[in-house]
Formats: C-alpha cells, structure tokens, sequence
C-alpha cells in the first residue's frame, strides 16, 4: 500500500479531528511531480542547481520554487500546530497537578483520575501525529532528493526538514511521564 493512502486511512481511523492539521503528502508528491529537470533529457549528465532553476530558457523553474514554498508553508504548518498543542499541554498538565493536590473527597480523585488518563491518550495521539508526519516528511524529501541525485543536483531539502520542533519530542514525553507519576500516585492513594 502506498504511504500517502494510509497516511490517509490512518488520520481518519485514529485523529479525524486533526485532519487540516497534518502534512500534504499528496499535495507535495504532485508538486514534486511537476518538477521536470533538465536531467531527464540528459540522464547522467552533471547540472547544478542554477540549471534546475533556470531550466535551460533563462528562467526559474516554477514548479521547482512551488514546491519548496509548499514545503516551507507545510513544515510551518505541521510546527505551529505541534508547538501550541504542547503549550497547552503544559498549562493543562499544572491545572491537573493543582487538582491533585486540592483533593477533598474520593469522588473529585476518580475524576481526576480520569481526566489524567484523557490527558495521556491525547499526548499519545500527539506523539503518533509527530511520527506520522515525520514520516511523510521524510518521505517527500527522500523523494526530492532522489530526482535530484539522478541529475546530480545539490540541493537537499534534509537538513531543515529534520531540525524542526514537532521532531523533538523530549517535552512531550517528559509531561507523559509526569501523568503517569501523577496516575501512580492517585492510585497508590486510592488503595486501602
């Protein structure tokens, strides 16, 4: 099966809601596809990335500067997205720790018990939202790079696709590991 499919199976089946929010692999892959360098007339001939630019007749090639500005728009995207789940997270994650340690009766500690484990499954969603559009990132860009390495043009998108923030997910796992700690206390508190 082609990864632009399940990508698509697998935002409907797990994060419908976040739809908008994710990569446009398929977008990308067409703009990609439009890109045609000089190199397909001569297969292994050496060209730079002026030539890939100008595209023989002087000129830039059009496509080539849409879909780098498609990728920019999409990073960007995929980012602002990523980061202010992650603020939110944090805010969310101190209101939680004020509950638990206002608790006053059983009642108000199965409900945060239960707010906690929503809280959780939503980070977890955001770790598979960055895997998944890690993926197609790298996808696209393993893409570009290949019909650019068969002209033996020098332009790799790789090196700014992989320094982005919804790649780094230590904050991420850090607030997972405070939900749990927080968990295991509720429960612990919640024994006989």
């Amino acid at each position: 099966m082609k990864y632009g499919k399940r990508l698509r199976e697998e935002i409907e089946r797990c994060l419908p809601e976040w739809r908008g929010e994710f990569i446009s692999y398929k977008q990308l892959k067409k703009q990609l596809n439009l890109i045609d360098p000089v190199s397909r007339a001569k297969k292994r001939s050496r060209i730079s990335i002026e030539d890939l630019l100008h595209a023989g007749n002087g000129r830039v090639d059009v496509n080539f500067m849409r879909f780098t500005q498609l990728l920019d728009v999409e990073l960007h995207k995929v980012n602002t997205f990523y980061i202010d789940k992650e603020e939110d997270y944090v805010i969310r994650l101190k209101e939680l720790k004020n509950m638990e340690a206002n608790l006053c009766c059983r009642e108000t500690m199965l409900n945060l018990q239960k707010s906690i484990l929503d809280f959780h499954a939503e980070m977890v969603c955001l770790l598979h939202y960055s895997v998944l559009n890690s993926t197609g990132f790298r996808k696209i860009v393993k893409k570009q790079k290949k019909r650019a390495s068969s002209s033996n043009v020098q332009f790799n998108s790789v090196p700014r696709v992989l320094d982005q923030p919804f790649l780094s997910t230590e904050l991420l796992y850090n607030l997972m590991k405070d939900c749990e700690a927080m968990l295991y206390r509720l429960f612990l508190a919640g024994e006989p």
